[in-house]
Parts: C-alpha cells; sequence; structure tokens
C-alpha cells in the first residue's frame, strides 16, 4: 500500500495548485495531498487532506480514482501515491492567490503546468497531468530519479 495521495481540483482549464513550504518539491507548485494516516482509506485521506489544505468540502464522489505514481527514490517517506482528479463547476469559486500552512494555493492554468519546460512545477507533473486531465482510464506512473534529477517517466495501463 502506498503512504500518500495526491489530488488536482480542476476548474475549467486550471487547476488549484500549491506552492510548497517544505519538502518533497519545496517551492515548486504541486497538487494536493499527503499522508495517509492508520486505518485510514485512501479516499479519506484525499478528502481529509483537500479540507485540511484548503477547507474546501468535497463530496467522496467527485472523486475520481486516476491510478498510482511510483518512483525509484527520492526524499519521501515511501515510494508511492495514489492519483485523484476532482472536477468542479466553471463557477466555482475560490479566491487566489491564498496563504496557507502548507503554502500558497493559487489556479494554475493546465497549459502551464503541462509544460516540460517549466521548472516551477513539481518536476514529473508535466508527463502524468495531462493525461489524468483527458484520458478516463487509470495509469501507473513511474519516475525514474538519479539524485534529485528527473531521468524518465513510464505509463502502464491499469486495469
Amino acid at each position: 500500500m502506498y503512504k500518500y495521495t495526491l489530488g488536482f481540483i480542476k476548474r475549467k482549464d486550471e487547476v488549484l495548485m500549491l506552492n510548497r513550504e517544505k519538502n518533497p518539491w519545496k517551492g515548486c507548485w504541486n497538487g494536493l495531498g499527503g499522508k495517509v494516516d492508520a486505518h485510514e482509506s485512501m479516499i479519506d485521506c484525499i478528502q481529509r487532506e483537500i479540507m485540511e489544505e484548503t477547507s474546501i468540502d468535497l463530496s467522496v464522489s467527485q472523486f475520481q480514482d486516476k491510478g498510482v505514481l511510483t518512483w525509484n527514490t527520492f526524499d519521501a517517506l515511501g515510494q508511492g501515491l495514489h492519483i485523484y482528479l476532482i472536477e468542479v463547476a466553471d463557477d466555482f469559486i475560490y479566491p487566489t492567490p491564498q496563504v496557507v500552512s502548507e503554502g500558497i494555493l493559487d489556479w494554475k492554468k493546465i497549459e502551464w503546468l503541462s509544460d516540460t519546460e517549466n521548472y516551477g512545477v513539481a518536476h514529473n507533473i508535466p508527463y502524468f497531468l495531462p493525461t489524468v486531465i483527458h484520458d478516463q482510464n487509470r495509469y501507473h506512473y513511474h519516475c525514474t530519479f538519479n539524485e534529485r534529477i528527473l531521468i524518465s517517466v513510464t505509463k502502464e495501463r491499469m486495469i
């Protein structure tokens, strides 16, 4: 079982992102989520983490399981997480930027987040976020790092 969850709240052509105050990915824009508590399901974890980080109260039915992300080595405990997509109405109001305990929340354009030349986002996000948003299937994404440098991201469809 993986120890983390990562969620992306999508509104129109934007995603609510967190510029992280802490490692991993300190100073980079990343999705929302965190560590799974003992005896907590993945879906309960991502729902709780989003509520804690944003104060947005979402229904479990809004969460789409988009697969898993693993990595060979990195400075996080464990080596995998579950990915979720949450789509909200086009007129959903959530003012940003907003400073929270974990960092700064802001809506970012999907096109900007998906640019592999964008060094302001967690380095692997441009390689899997477009599929998470545009493909109905679930995937296993595996990231290979050398030290802190992303070498590759592979994608395999999950049944």
